[in-house]
């Protein structure tokens, strides 16, 4: 409450040290402030996404089939915590995870399952997986493959943002120094192999998610990007070239003013911290390009009706801050998985958006704003506050191996808290206007027999493979892993042998070990 009475108080008085023509800009000119396009949705509205996965990869094909004829514009696909992890179906620490909270991935059979009738050179596809990226990168290749699919006109990216799954998420498997090689090797065969792919999209999604403020968010995401960036030019790789295909995921929150300039300063920096730090020349590697996510962090399981005004609003922020792409969540996900009645509505969300409001026929409609400008401009400087802070600690690999991120992340989340329990922050239908005869909603339950049906798959596709061939594979997958040459070009060949995700993921285990957090050794 404070904050926003503070922005609602903003004259041209505080503005003083801002330069229009430097921290402006033009549409699509440095530095980006304003759009990375000179006429953003005017030429091309940003793409519908929908973030969604369950089950088996049939059930989760029908889903994607549903959403595409309903006017969903590219693909976003969740993976079970196995598949994250690194684990078959049938792994004893899978049990009672399988096709839970994402879709449940082994082998390439199931990824010709997920995208069965979809052609993927007409969809762009987005998976959201980090330590495993580069096996599912390797099935998404070697299926279009299958189907005589030329890699150059594959579009998507894999998440494949490892570090900021040791601050905020969890889903990590290999060391750091390790995680990043693998990063790297990904960089560098999307660079040559596929044109149309973003080999990374950076997170400050999970970030978020995990309790930090706008600030923080930008400042972690891009302390990770800067690290990508650095790694990748260790290994001789051109910026100017894969700075092109960077990619970024962001979160969308309630405050919508702080929002959007949030969105606008990320913009912004981004573009400075290319051209001032790593001497980036080519505008569009400069780019600032997102995907962003409603936040699922304040969905509520009280009046689960109010999650969809939140998300519309959300939504607003996300589009007037110059999105590249968007989800919308459901508004019953404080519940479980989205119904399909749930997913239909978010979706139209956005449609509404896009075809009712006017909001995109304007670029940019809120530039000139005192409460915007002054807001976009404090979010910037706070964020190059706390990555010089990273910087004097050596950089973000030792930063997270001291705790300092995770320890700032935990102490934002837990004042917010505070100040819900307090009542300081008003969470509508939770500690005020609550009312306890609002519509429940019961969310989509995931049939439990479909582990045991997965288990089968998965057993069923070891015991009709050329076993010679696969276990071939993975050898070469875990020489490879030793040496230093690139270790997508085997992957895509164990997995094309038949070698599941969890063998391969065991190869590299083997050689590169397991990540355990500090404390917990």
């Amino acid at each position: 409450m404070q904050r926003i009475m503070a922005m609602s108080a903003v004259r041209y008085d505080d503005l003083a040290d801002w330069d229009p023509d430097r921290d402006l800009g033009a549409p699509g000119k440095f530095p980006f402030t304003r759009g990375i396009h000179d006429d953003m949705y005017r030429r091309r509205l940003w793409t519908m996404r929908q973030y969604a996965g369950f089950g088996t990869a049939v059930e989760s094909n029908l889903r994607y089939r549903y959403l595409l004829e309903q006017g969903v514009t590219g693909l976003s696909v969740a993976f079970d915590l196995p598949t994250q992890m690194g684990y078959d179906s049938d792994h004893p620490l899978a049990a009672g995870e399988v096709g839970r909270v994402g879709v449940a991935i082994d082998s390439l059979d199931d990824m010709a399952d997920l995208f069965d009738g979809i052609p993927l050179n007409q969809v762009t596809s987005s998976m959201t997986i980090n330590a495993t990226a580069c096996i599912l990168l390797a099935l998404y290749v070697a299926l279009a493959r299958r189907r005589g699919v030329p890699a150059s006109a594959l579009g998507g990216t894999v998440q494949n943002d490892i570090l900021k799954e040791y601050v905020a998420r969890g889903t990590y498997i290999f060391p750091p120094r390790a995680a990043l090689r693998i990063v790297t090797d990904i960089f560098a065969y999307c660079t040559k192999e596929l044109p149309r792919w973003h080999a990374i999209s950076v997170s400050g999604y999970h970030i978020r998610e995990a309790g930090s403020t706008a600030a923080q968010e930008v400042a972690f995401t891009f302390a990770n990007a800067i690290s990508y960036v650095e790694a990748a030019m260790a290994e001789g790789l051109d910026v100017n070239q894969f700075g092109q295909r960077l990619s970024f995921f962001f979160a969308a929150h309630n405050n919508v003013l702080e929002e959007v300039a949030k969105f606008r300063a990320a913009r912004r920096l981004w573009a400075r911290l290319m051209r001032d730090r790593f001497s980036v020349t080519n505008p569009a590697a400069q780019h600032l390009r997102f995907h962003t996510q409603t936040a699922g962090s304040t969905l509520t399981a009280q009046q689960p009706d109010n999650n969809a005004v939140r998300v519309a609003l959300q939504a607003i922020a996300a589009v007037l801050g110059g999105t590249q792409s968007l989800h919308c969540n459901g508004r019953d996900e404080a519940l479980g998985l989205p119904t399909e009645d749930s997913a239909r509505l978010a979706l139209r969300t956005q449609q509404i958006l896009a075809s009712e409001t006017g909001i995109a026929n304007t670029v940019d409609p809120v530039a000139g704003s005192y409460a915007i400008e002054q807001r976009t401009s404090a979010i910037e400087a706070e964020a190059r506050a706390m990555l010089a802070t990273i910087d004097e600690q050596g950089g973000t690999l030792a930063a997270i191996e001291a705790g300092f991120v995770q320890r700032e992340i935990h102490e934002a989340a837990y004042r917010e808290q505070l100040a819900i329990d307090r009542g300081e922050q008003v969470v509508v239908g939770v500690n005020h206007f609550i009312d306890d005869s609002a519509t429940a909603i019961t969310g989509l339950r995931v049939d439990p027999a479909i582990e045991g049906a997965q288990i089968e798959r998965v057993r069923r596709h070891r015991a009709h493979r050329d076993e010679a061939r696969s276990r071939a594979a993975l050898n070469t997958v875990g020489a490879t892993a030793r040496g230093k040459a690139n270790l997508l070009p085997p992957i895509i060949d164990a997995v094309e042998a038949g070698s599941t995700v969890g063998e391969i993921t065991d190869s590299l285990r083997a050689v590169f070990g397991e990540h355990r957090e500090v404390g917990f050794e």
